[in-house]
């Protein structure tokens, strides 16, 4: 299918004389009559049709299902119409082009109605309202010589592949109406722009020699995450026939084993369309250079169409400083030994890895040399490496005392997305590592405060979508009955997405017998964290012993979690520091004798297992604001200053009652 737009000048220029509305209208309908008249005469394989007549001159649009010589058919068509025409020129247009013109021959009623016409031909669906794939259009450049196709092959360093296939292109060139092509192409580089110059200089020579008979080709972008091509493929080469449509994988990540099973149906119907319509329509995929799954995927569903693929050729240390200087004298710098020094000697380099070479040197010499204004400025890269993480949440961490373990833990992942991003155009692949986490240690030692500023440092700095922490225990993750526990523990998973899920001693999920619903919330536990291991981070979280009889319950289960963080138990001057931060937080100093008792009281806690470590030193602080309380009220109202009001001394700290019953003396026999 073919779209023409074609300027003229009318003969004896009747646009002089005066047409008044019911004049034109009259005109209008006689045209549009005439239009219809020659599309069903042409067994609606061809739409001719006036566009809008201005000062002498007319423009007229076409619509072809066939390749006739578009002149003829202009000839034909003229000779209905109630004036002659002279001078025109015709050229080939795009669909949307093609909208415009019926857009505008509707206003001026040349034609029934512009979305009829659309719908006659069957191409209603490229509009955008339509459409449910990401396509576009353009026009092969017809003025590229078998010369200069060559010399942009060679200079892409795609002269291995590219030289033979225009050699063979040009010698077999026809002119025969041959319906058929021997070869379809597959073109893979990392590089867009020369995937582009590629594929484009390609149809030059198949348009030129022609292969292919329309200029207009399309375009359709897709990637593994792309909605799946429906109707709109059928159409696209249903109204390429004569022409090529190019289909181009956009994602960035292409390795293996990331191609999932959508990507692989979005292939097959692209082959499908592709297989259908081969003989009528030329097929161009475009590929990163490690996409070797999706091209196998390409290939094996192809069957037996042949194709010829095109690659990067691979040159070394000379060609390479060819590559370099042509660059370079196309930008009008000099080359110098800083980029030359980039080039090692016996490693092959592709146009992409040149490319990407030269660009990072142009940008620095354009800073530093050409304009060394801007030679202080910051790069992204640069800002990216020295970048803080961000929010009020990973400070309160640090802030926190103690807690090396899990302060470490954050910290590498943090750099680890850091690494993402400041690598990620040297290949390095970007993905999301298992985060899942245990977290063990005794009562107090702030598991959950800590979890909860993951969460939220985690989606402070891009890494969670909400950082929200969804705390579960056995009672939300074990049902009553059969059947009941394997929703439950979905529906925390659903909840939790996003986020953290918090299960807190988590061997209450063990149960004494095998076999039961401990058993199954465990097993659907380990099979979610994988099914989110994305998006969503689990934290384990309960007693040191406990949980090691935990992980032994379920083989996946160990495997799937990528940090063990210890919670140790805290030391006398720890636990002084957090009672200190604590009282400060509520506004309150403590006294240096209250801290010297402090201290005592801590050291003498920290013997026992069961003293509750932060909670301990929490409920001391409590139970001292209680006591100032008391103190002050029995003092005369004129005698307490602002400073006693927020002032903790020593005899507001009691010792415990389990302290002091362990330090009471036994009377009897002791070794």
């Amino acid at each position: 299918m073919v779209f023409y737009k074609i300027d003229a000048v009318m003969v004896g220029d009747d646009s002089q004389v005066e047409m008044n509305r019911q004049q034109q209208k009259a005109r209008a309908n006689d045209i549009a009559e005439k239009s219809e008249g020659f599309f069903q005469k042409s067994d609606q394989n061809t739409l001719m049709f006036v566009v809008g007549i201005l000062d002498g001159k007319i423009t007229l649009g076409c619509i072809s299902k066939g390749n006739d010589n578009i002149n003829d058919i202009l000839a034909k068509y003229v000779k209905l119409l109630p004036f002659e025409i002279e001078k025109h020129k015709t050229e080939e247009i795009t669909f949307s082009a093609l909208q415009s013109l019926l857009s505008c021959a509707d206003r001026n009623e040349y034609i029934g109605g512009d979305t009829d016409v659309l719908d006659i031909f069957e191409i209603s669906s490229l509009t955008s309202r339509y459409s449910d794939a990401d396509f576009g259009e353009a026009l092969i450049n017809v003025k590229k010589s078998p010369l200069e196709i060559k010399e942009t092959a060679e200079s892409l360093l795609f002269g291995g592949t590219m030289l033979p296939e225009i050699e063979r292109i040009y010698q077999n060139s026809t002119s025969k109406n041959v319906s058929g092509h021997p070869v379809h192409y597959i073109v893979q580089t990392n590089d867009r722009d020369v995937r582009k110059s590629i594929y484009k200089n390609l149809l030059s020579a198949l348009y030129a020699s022609g292969r292919i008979k329309n200029q207009r080709y399309c375009f359709v972008d897709f990637d593994e995450c792309s909605r799946f091509p429906g109707a709109t493929l059928d159409t696209i080469y249903r109204c390429s026939f004569g022409g090529a449509v190019v289909i181009r994988f956009t994602s960035e990540d292409a390795a293996a084993g990331e191609f999932g099973r959508r990507g692989h149906d979005i292939v097959a119907a692209v082959c499908e369309m592709a297989h259908k319509y081969k003989n009528k329509v030329l097929t161009i995929i475009c590929l990163p250079a490690a996409a070797n799954e999706i091209k196998e995927a390409f290939l094996m569903n192809f069957g037996n169409t042949a194709f010829v693929e095109l690659h990067e050729d691979v040159v070394f240390t000379d060609k390479a400083f060819d590559f370099l200087k042509s660059k370079a004298k196309e930008h009008k710098v000099r080359v110098d030994k800083n980029l030359l020094n980039k080039i090692n000697e016996n490693q092959g380099y592709t146009s992409s890895n040149l490319n990407e070479i030269f660009d990072d040197w142009f940008s620095k010499k354009l800073r530093n040399e050409i304009y060394p204004a801007y030679k202080t400025a910051e790069t992204v890269k640069a800002k990216i490496k020295e970048e803080t993480p961000k929010g009020t949440s990973y400070e309160k961490l640090q802030s926190l005392i103690g807690l090396e373990n899990a302060k470490g833990v954050m910290n590498k992942a943090l750099n680890y997305y850091k690494v993402q991003k400041l690598f990620a155009d040297k290949g390095l692949k970007n993905e999301t590592p298992s985060m899942h986490m245990v977290f063990t240690g005794n009562p107090g030692t702030a598991k959950t405060t800590v979890a909860r500023l993951f969460a939220d440092i985690l989606k402070e700095n891009g890494i969670l979508t909400n950082g929200d922490m969804y705390e579960v225990g056995r009672a939300d993750l074990v049902g009553k009955y059969v059947g009941h526990t394997a929703p439950l523990v979905q529906a925390a998973f659903r909840r939790a997405k996003g986020g953290v899920l918090f299960i807190d001693e988590a061997y209450s999920l063990v149960d004494d017998k095998d076999g039961l619903f401990g058993d199954e919330a465990i097993n659907t536990i380990v099979q979610e964290m994988e099914n989110h291991r994305k998006d969503t981070i689990v934290i384990f979280a309960g007693y040191p012993d406990k949980m090691e009889d935990f992980l032994n319950k379920n083989p996946g289960l160990r495997s799937r979690i990528a940090f063990h963080i210890p919670f140790d138990d805290y030391n006398c001057e720890e636990l002084c520091e957090i009672a200190e931060l604590i009282a400060s937080e509520k506004g309150f100093r403590i006294e240096q004798d209250a801290k010297n008792k402090l201290s005592g009281i801590f050291c003498e806690a920290s013997k026992r297992s069961d003293f509750g470590n932060g909670r301990f030193a929490r409920n001391i602080i409590e139970k001292a604001k209680m006591a100032q309380a008391e103190r002050l009220v029995n003092m005369p109202f004129d005698e307490i200053s602002d400073k006693e009001i927020f002032t903790l001394v020593a005899e507001d700290f009691e010792i415990p009652l389990e302290i002091k019953q362990e330090k009471t003396i036994k009377i009897g026999f002791c070794a």
